[in-house]
């Protein structure tokens, strides 16, 4: 039987190299971590798109774990920044320190702060302070960083990799929606399963350190994103990723009835920015170069769980953001006329 080969720099050449990179970094990721397969599919989303991610669940399900396993399969700089409350800004981004030349004179020099690396895990980043949150602010919007009003770049690829404890809130400081708005996704880490729990045992209790290897380097990283962003979208998928982020505000022309209901603010642009972008991520790895109504539907929990506010009704009744997304995402019709005619 003949196999089908493509010309090197075709699109379909390119695919396959991605869904390559993609699954050998997968697979690197899981001789250290024991399922939580859409976790670390979202984690890998917001590597080959670009973005940041916010891991939360309770101690001991392997946040720090999966981040610190995803910077071994990558050759890229990683720092650990352990958030507490007397951390200060300085401490994550750096200082101008005064330092004496060979000659006897004296300069400023900026020392920099370990906000200086490719993959930054902020640990339990809402124990520090709002002012100490909002250093990270620039660095992972413009990935950038200004001190003494300098300007000092990040080196590319640049991520911030967050975790947090959603239980444990005495001494706390909940992050603003702004930096909640700079996160791609918000992951919601589970608990483990029986054969999982069994697996974990096994390799942590009888003496076995596995260890993942760097497989992917940061250009080769840089030309997979640039890759994502060429995935088609058709304009009526893309309206169809627009109404289900205005369908998420309250009282608008597109809101459905179970977010007025609950919904206090809805998501910003860059809620539907990353439904497109992720999405984009999703059809690649289904061998196809194109956006699907269904990619956008699995990508919208993550996407958006953390750009919606909920009102006091919501909170009074238990409710919680995933519950209403849900409803959302049913109250939306994949096809603009079909949703005119529901309407009517």
């Amino acid at each position: 039987m003949s196999t089908v080969t493509h010309p090197p720099d075709s699109i379909e050449a390119r695919a396959e190299d991605f869904r390559t990179a993609y699954n050998r970094v997968k697979a690197e990721i899981a001789k250290v971590i024991v399922g939580h397969d859409e976790i670390v599919h979202g984690v890998l989303t917001c590597l080959f798109v670009g973005g940041h991610a916010l891991l939360e669940g309770v101690p001991g399900l392997g946040k720090t774990l999966l981040v610190r396993t995803l910077a071994d399969s990558l050759t890229l700089d990683f720092n650990r920044i352990q958030f507490t409350p007397d951390l200060m800004p300085a401490d994550i981004l750096g200082t101008n320190v005064v330092m004496e030349t060979p000659d006897g004179k004296r300069m400023f020099e900026f020392q920099r702060g370990p906000i200086f690396s490719q993959i930054v895990l902020a640990d339990e980043i809402n124990r520090a302070t709002p002012k100490t949150q909002s250093a990270l602010l620039e660095a992972m919007q413009e990935h950038s960083v200004t001190v003494g009003g300098v300007i000092h770049r990040l080196k590319e690829p640049f991520f911030v990799m967050a975790t947090q404890n959603p239980i444990e809130q005495e001494g706390t400081y909940p992050l603003p929606e702004a930096q909640l708005d700079r996160f791609m996704f918000k992951l919601v880490v589970g608990y483990s399963t029986r054969e999982e729990l069994a697996t974990i045992l096994d390799r942590t209790t009888r003496g076995e350190k596995p260890k993942a290897e760097s497989v992917i380097d940061g250009s080769a990283l840089l030309t997979f994103q640039a890759l994502v962003r060429e995935v088609i979208v058709a304009p009526h998928v893309q309206d169809y990723a627009i109404r289900l982020a205005l369908a998420t505000h309250p009282e608008g022309p597109f809101a459905a009835d179970v977010t007025n209901q609950y919904i206090r603010w809805g998501s910003s642009p860059r809620g539907v920015q990353t439904l497109v972008l992720a999405a984009k991520v999703r059809a690649l790895l289904d061998g196809r170069f194109n956006v699907s109504f269904e990619d956008l539907r699995r990508v919208f929990l993550p996407s958006l769980r953390h750009r919606v506010l909920l009102n006091f009704e919501a909170q009074a009744e238990g409710i919680n953001a995933d519950e209403v997304l849900l409803k959302v995402v049913d109250a939306v019709a994949e096809k603009a006329d079909q949703a005119v005619a529901a309407v009517a």
